[in-house]
């Protein structure tokens, strides 16, 4: 059974741009919602000609009323247009747009329905309904379900009540009425009302393509940052950006390195194919045991690497990384061995402390990397397993950070001494191959 997934975190940035975003929307659609009071009131105007030329009381107060909302829609478009621009429109506003927009159509329906004395059976004659598609298309450029949706319903509901709606008596004359409501400029209203649909959900299209065009670049924009850059700041590239990396920042982490014994003698004759090949396999498996503890590899040096750990749990996991590098450098070694290959080993040192983390370089050549005297002290951790013929050397600080118990777990304190740098001693612990 497939367990639902956990709705996405929204970070306060986040949450701000897309109120930015919305109330830009909104002003979009103020925009329009002139556009649109403008070119029905136009097309009222054209048609008033044809409609004076009959003699019917109701039409003349349709125009009426007509006008009235015509206006009054056009006001409210400017009023919020100039309230967003005066930065007086907050987020929680665009609701009342809303049902503005949603009651404007169904109270100019309602009254159009009354003052022809049609029953609601006959609703859909009535050109005023039409202008539900552009209402709702307002609510696509919105590009919130949530609130498009609210729309619908809203609209479904108020004009299925009209549906069901009789007027208080009977008309005299229903037929010659409803015929009406069909005649040449009540259509053209109609139509006009539908290519104001159109021209808004063209804008809202307009509007969607370009949001993905940016969602595409910022998304290439961000795969090329992560040729240079480790996969695993990807979420970092996303949230903060890169100026936010490239500030840098002060931070308690775990730094490991390792770094293969005897490699230059090693390729003294070979191949380039064996030695790369061999790379290769280090590599491979570096990063293996580095990805199932969520280490960072920060960088290769040749036959070495450097592996960072930061956050929850990053001394115990480091420590688990180096545990887990000197039983795979020991289980290839005994498969090199089985081949008839020569043996190899490999040095690890891992050390806890502050350090400063950032993005440095240019565009043309990032690179994510830490410095200070703890990623220096984990470097020496490393050189030092020569010296005391050890595999892996950890400081007594990551032991403790890590919660490790240093007698219980096959450690061996090691002597005291001041590392090249320091000024003070380092109490350290070690591990031989086995």
């Amino acid at each position: 059974m497939r367990l639902p997934q956990a709705r996405p975190t929204v970070r306060p940035e986040q949450s701000a741009l897309l109120s930015a975003a919305e109330v830009e929307a909104e002003r979009i659609v103020a925009l329009l919602r002139i556009a649109v009071a403008l070119g029905l009131m136009l097309a009222m105007v054209l048609a008033v000609d044809s409609v004076q030329a009959i003699d019917e009381p109701h039409l003349r107060r349709q125009i009426g009323l007509a006008a009235a909302t015509m206006l009054s829609y056009l006001t409210a478009g400017v009023l919020i247009y100039w309230a967003i621009g005066k930065g007086l429109f907050k987020p929680w506003m665009i609701w009342l747009a809303v049902f503005a927009d949603c009651a404007f159509l169904l109270l100019n329906t309602f009254l159009s329905l009354v003052n022809t004395g049609v029953p609601g059976s006959a609703l859909f004659v009535m050109p005023a309904v039409w202008m539900a598609p552009v209402v709702l298309a307002f609510g696509v450029l919105r590009l919130n379900p949530l609130r498009l949706a609210v729309m619908v319903v809203l609209v479904a509901a108020g004009l299925g009540w009209m549906i069901l709606w009789q007027p208080p008596q009977t008309t005299p004359d229903l037929a010659g009425r409803i015929t009406l409501s069909l005649a040449p400029p009540p259509n053209v209203m109609r139509l006009v009302m539908l290519c104001l649909a159109g021209a808004v959900l063209v804008v809202a299209a307009v509007r969607t393509r370009g949001l993905l065009h940016r969602s595409i670049e910022e998304a290439r924009q961000k795969a090329n940052l992560t040729r240079y850059l480790p996969a695993q700041l990807a979420g970092r590239l996303a949230g903060g950006g890169l100026e936010a990396l490239q500030e840098g920042r002060q931070q308690q982490m775990a730094i490991l390195f390792i770094d293969i014994r005897g490699f230059t003698s090693w390729c003294e004759g070979r191949e380039p194919q064996e030695v790369s090949s061999l790379i290769t396999e280090f590599r491979t498996r570096v990063e293996d045991v580095a990805g199932r503890t969520s280490g960072l590899i920060d960088k290769y040096i040749g036959d070495a690497a450097m592996i960072l750990f930061e956050g929850e749990r990053a001394a115990a996991r480091a420590l688990d990384c180096a545990e887990g590098l000197l039983a795979e450098v020991e289980a290839w070694c005994r498969m090199r061995e089985q081949a008839g290959d020569a043996a190899l080993a490999a040095g690890i040192g891992v050390h806890w402390g502050e350090v400063f983390s950032g993005v440095t370089g240019t565009p043309q050549r990032l690179e994510y990397s830490v410095f200070g005297d703890t990623v220096n002290t984990a470097a020496r951790l490393e050189q030092l397993t020569k010296e005391h013929g050890m595999a892996l050397i950890a400081s007594e600080v990551l032991l403790k950070q890590a919660g490790a118990k240093p007698a219980r777990n096959g450690w061996t304190a090691l002597p005291a001494g001041v590392l090249r740098g320091r000024s003070t001693g380092l109490a350290l612990f070690g591990k031989a191959q086995g």
